[in-house]
């Protein structure tokens, strides 16, 4: 599965009240969650986030509240994938619960600046900056995990495993 955008980068302890302020937690619609995602850290993110952009940001991305809004506004606002330094563990296992793709790659983060390219092979964990011509590889996802990743997260792939049993 191969994903390729453009680098919006954040620092550090980005955390779940700066991805989704807690303002907007009474919205249920992906779409309306998207149209704030990023608002109280970055205002001009909606404006020029385009379908299929990466997130790159510091350790300790998605901290605070377990609020599963974050990574579902961040996947509504149609980013690709979050690649960090590492991630809060309840942040982590929310984005792949709703088929959102991060990945933990130090030296990715360290070499990227915002407006990059990035081209994401999840299934071999390949991360190519397009834009400075240099590689960096995170632990690849596992087969059965690509499958719920394209199936659109955890409940979309139990519905499929059931109707093929």
């Amino acid at each position: 599965m191969a994903l390729k955008g453009t680098v919006h980068k954040y620092g550090a302890n980005v955390d779940t009240d700066v991805i989704i302020p807690a303002r907007h937690l009474s919205l249920s619609e992906p779409k309306d969650l998207a149209k704030h995602c990023m608002e109280d850290i970055d205002a001009e993110f909606v404006k020029k986030v385009k379908p299929g952009d990466i997130i790159v940001a510091g350790a300790n991305f998605g901290c605070g509240s377990s609020r599963e809004h974050a990574p579902l506004a961040i996947k509504a606002a149609e980013i690709s994938c979050v690649i960090a330094s590492s991630f809060a563990r309840i942040f982590y296992r929310n984005a792949l619960n709703i088929g959102l793709p991060i990945l933990e790659c130090e030296e990715a983060v360290k070499n990227t600046d915002n407006g990059d390219v990035l081209e994401v092979e999840l299934s071999t964990g390949e991360i190519k900056n397009l834009t400075k011509s240099k590689k960096f590889t995170a632990k690849p996802y596992p087969p059965f995990m690509l499958e719920l990743i394209s199936s659109g997260g955890l409940i979309e792939y139990t519905k499929n495993k059931l109707q093929r049993a």
